[in-house]
């Protein structure tokens, strides 16, 4: 007896979860299909029967990380003219940004991603903090993070190129940081052996060289590319949607415009991933609510003094939970008033000190 033949939707993930939460669609004569690319209230979806143009009016909510995305499994009619994304299935995975730090709202870039590769270009000067901030969102998502280094070709030195990938791996624990030459195709299998036969999604800067590496992945070229500039590495947008690619080896990419801006949006998880070091150092310390600021027998600082943790770990971690409680705080009234207990004690021991140093008598 022949084997049951694939389910036409396997190489762009489809599996028996998926499967079993659409039975409830299947009853009512709808079909599943996987979103590949979203564009003003219409989508591309792949379905068993090809791409297939659909409609998001019935699935459209107030709340933006609610709305279709790239990566989404959606049930769909079946036939019909326009034909109409019915429902979506529940997400596994999420990759969501904050859209400004003065509002309090979400943008969901991706869903159902088992990978996040985060791009960094060897044009420009590394920026750690930036490292850390995909990585803590990465790490929330609920995805793998990956750090790959483009443009490897342009340091010729290997021991200058292992070094910056320590560099970065020091600011990523538990992360795998490959270097990759797109041109050179050198790193690229490596990549895509890591990823595997899952869903990937591609992140990082405008000029990181997402696009290169996306056609290299893919094994032709499926997405614009354009030169960077030569006085800061910096690209044009080359991608302005989210779109979903098939690998040849198995499994799919969502390459993403570049993101200029990436806020942490309810990350303290990922935060927590990130620097997994430091929150370890804090078990140590006097208080269990410890800021690591200046307060008595704290064991993080005094990392930092003995030259166990470096400086700017400290402050880029203090940065990324102030940012976060913030985010946090504009949806959570409890976050609220601890942060304005938190200022109303900070400007006390500012008076008082003020105080002191005029030699006023309490």
């Amino acid at each position: 007896m022949a084997p049951p033949s694939p389910h036409p939707l396997a190489p762009y993930g489809w599996d028996e979860g998926w499967e079993a939460g659409f039975a409830d669609h299947a009853e009512r004569g709808r079909v599943p299909g996987r979103v590949v690319r979203v564009d003003r209230g219409q989508c591309d979806v792949v379905t068993g029967d090809g791409v297939v143009r659909a409609d998001t009016a019935f699935v459209t909510p107030h709340d933006p990380l609610r709305v279709v995305c790239t990566g989404d499994w959606v049930a769909v009619d079946a036939h019909g003219s326009p034909r109409y994304v019915r429902a979506c299935l529940p997400r596994r995975t999420a990759f969501v940004r904050s859209t400004s730090s003065k509002r309090s709202e979400g943008q969901i870039l991706a869903a159902n991603a088992d990978h996040a590769v985060v791009a960094l270009s060897l044009a420009v000067e590394l920026d750690l903090g930036r490292v850390e901030r995909f990585l803590a969102l990465a790490w929330e998502s609920g995805a793998r993070p990956v750090v790959v280094l483009t443009k490897a070709d342009l340091v010729p030195d290997p021991a200058v190129l292992a070094y910056l990938a320590e560099d970065v791996g020091r600011s990523a624990p538990g992360v795998p940081v490959l270097t990759v030459s797109a041109h050179a195709g050198e790193g690229v299998e490596e990549l895509a052996g890591l990823l595997g036969r899952g869903t990937a999604v591609l992140l990082g800067a405008s000029g990181a060289g997402k696009s290169t590496l996306a056609n290299a992945l893919v094994g032709e070229d499926v997405m614009d590319v354009r030169a960077t500039r030569d006085m800061d590495g910096k690209g044009r947008h080359t991608t302005t949607t989210r779109n979903l690619l098939t690998l040849p080896g198995g499994g799919v990419l969502i390459d993403t415009p570049g993101l200029r801006g990436v806020g942490l949006w309810d990350a303290s998880t990922g935060v927590g991933r990130v620097f997994s070091e430091i929150e370890e150092i804090a078990r140590g310390c006097r208080f269990h609510d410890c800021a690591h600021a200046d307060e008595p027998g704290c064991a993080v600082l005094a990392a930092v003094d003995g030259g166990e943790l470096p400086p700017r770990r400290l402050d880029s971690y203090r940065k990324l939970v102030r940012e976060n409680r913030r985010i946090v705080a504009k949806s959570d009234a409890r976050v609220r008033a601890g942060l304005r207990q938190d200022w109303k004690r900070r400007r006390a021991e500012g008076r008082a000190a003020w105080r002191a140093k005029r030699g006023d008598r309490p």
